[in-house]
């Protein structure tokens, strides 16, 4: 929340009882995921920047897992889907003693709405006296939106939905986004006064501005030029125009913040990146939900984060994956084909080459060499591996966990460890090297022949 934003008596009612089903899933259409969060908490944030008073989701029967993702919101349950007004009525007793100042009805899926949008909203309608004001959205593509269907002062007479749209309301820009701010003192008069009498037997909530009209009372339109930051996704291609829209955002505000990126159109970030100044994020990077990344790093070319912590002044990448609880301090490195998940990288560490390092800590200024795999899971439990600080890990190192190198340990290259080394010790475990002079011609010789054998079958089968 902003304090510019904040408004004194709204409450905002989400509308999130839709089953999407052209979104061809079991997932109600309003927890389908934009930046890594269900469409509806987009919503929540958007209405918490103007510092509602009450916050109410409307959901269907069952939906309990959309219950638990909205909370603290209070929740309505729609109990039989009858329409966006049924809806609305569903919240009645959710607002009970909220009488006097501005319902803001929104789509659960409109996850690009933002606040600015919303106290707008509000502020229209109070500064016009209107009992209702509609968010229209000018379009001058094609499109099958309802029309807002005004008189000759600007007011708002009805909204015609397309289907009903005679071909001169077609024509129309003004274009309905399905949000809209009303007087409390009114709303639920209104709203029982809607009836069903269309081709779905549906209580439409766009019925209520003819209604407010033929009471006397004035209704008026918000008028807005951006389809970005209305309209409500109904299929997985809606999502993906969202995703779009959300990451070129989430990008803006992170360079504006100092984060520097050569291709941003390949870079993917999650609703809640933290991002520090002076960091370089390289083109196809993936970063998921509960990514920070501290001052000075620079994050290589097709990495993915996740759930991780990034220190200062860290490498990250090329083809990195930092998995959740990976915990990377300042100044440490890691590299190319390196995978790291619930592990502590200390300060200064070093991982630079094809490694696995899972359930572990690599202690400050420790080196990881190539190939080397902390063996962490024996078929039923994970196991903890612990590097100690200034330690040197040879290529091609496996750690059978549970393990512990101590301080400034060197482990040879080859190695596959099952005991603890203690601190400054060399430890080396590999099979003896055997070496038989003059003997390679001798096995070139027995090859060369064995294939030329083989060859010979192949023909005359």
């Amino acid at each position: 929340m902003t304090d510019d934003l904040a408004l004194p008596g709204v409450a905002v009612v989400v509308l999130g009882a839709g089953l999407g089903s052209r979104m061809k899933s079991d997932l109600p259409k309003v927890m389908h995921r934009i930046c890594g969060r269900p469409m509806v908490n987009h919503v929540l944030d958007a209405a918490a920047g103007i510092a509602p008073e009450r916050t109410v989701v409307v959901i269907g029967p069952g939906m309990d897992d959309l219950a638990r993702a909205v909370a603290p919101a209070i929740t309505a349950v729609q109990k039989t889907p009858r329409g966006t007004a049924d809806a609305v009525k569903a919240a009645r007793d959710a607002l009970q003693g909220f009488n006097a100042g501005d319902v803001i009805v929104v789509s659960g899926d409109a996850a690009t709405i933002e606040a600015r949008t919303l106290h707008d909203l509000v502020v229209a309608r109070r500064s016009s006296g209107a009992a209702v004001v509609v968010l229209g959205i000018n379009v001058r593509t094609a499109n099958r939106y309802g029309r807002l269907v005004v008189d000759a002062t600007g007011g708002l007479r009805k909204i015609v939905e397309f289907c009903d749209a005679s071909d001169k309301e077609k024509s129309i820009s003004l274009c309905n986004s399905g949000m809209m701010s009303i007087d409390v003192s009114v709303l639920f008069d209104l709203v029982d006064a809607i009836g069903n009498d269309n081709a779905k037997g549906e209580f439409y909530l766009t019925d209520i501005v003819e209604l407010a009209c033929r009471k006397g009372g004035h209704v008026a339109v918000l008028e807005i030029d951006d389809p970005d930051d209305t309209i409500g996704a109904d299929d997985r291609a809606d999502l993906a125009r969202f995703e779009a829209v959300m990451q070129r955002r989430l990008r803006e505000r992170a360079m504006a913040e100092g984060c520097g990126m050569m291709a941003p159109d390949t870079v993917y970030l999650s609703w809640d990146t933290r991002i520090g100044r002076d960091v370089t994020i390289e083109p196809h990077v993936v970063i998921g939900p509960g990514v920070c990344i501290g001052d000075g790093t620079i994050v290589k070319a097709f990495s993915h984060l996740e759930n991780c912590v990034v220190g200062k002044n860290t490498r990250v990448g090329p083809y990195a994956r930092l998995r959740p609880g990976a915990d990377v301090g300042d100044g440490a490195h890691i590299g190319n084909f390196v995978e790291v998940k619930n592990a502590a990288i200390e300060p200064g560490a070093k991982a630079n080459h094809l490694s696995y390092i899972g359930d572990a800590r690599i202690g400050a200024g420790a080196n990881v060499g190539a190939g080397t795999i902390t063996c962490n899971y024996d078929g039923y439990l994970k196991h903890h591996t612990d590097i100690g600080a200034g330690a040197f890990i040879g290529s091609n190192t496996a750690l059978i966990a549970p393990v512990k190198v101590g301080d400034g340990a060197i482990v040879g290259a080859g190695s596959t460890v099952t005991r603890d080394i203690p601190a400054d010790a060399l430890s080396v475990e590999r099979s003896d090297q055997i070496t038989r002079e003059d003997a390679a011609p001798r096995v070139h010789e027995r090859k060369a022949a064995e294939k030329a054998r083989r060859k010979q079958e192949q023909q005359k089968g």
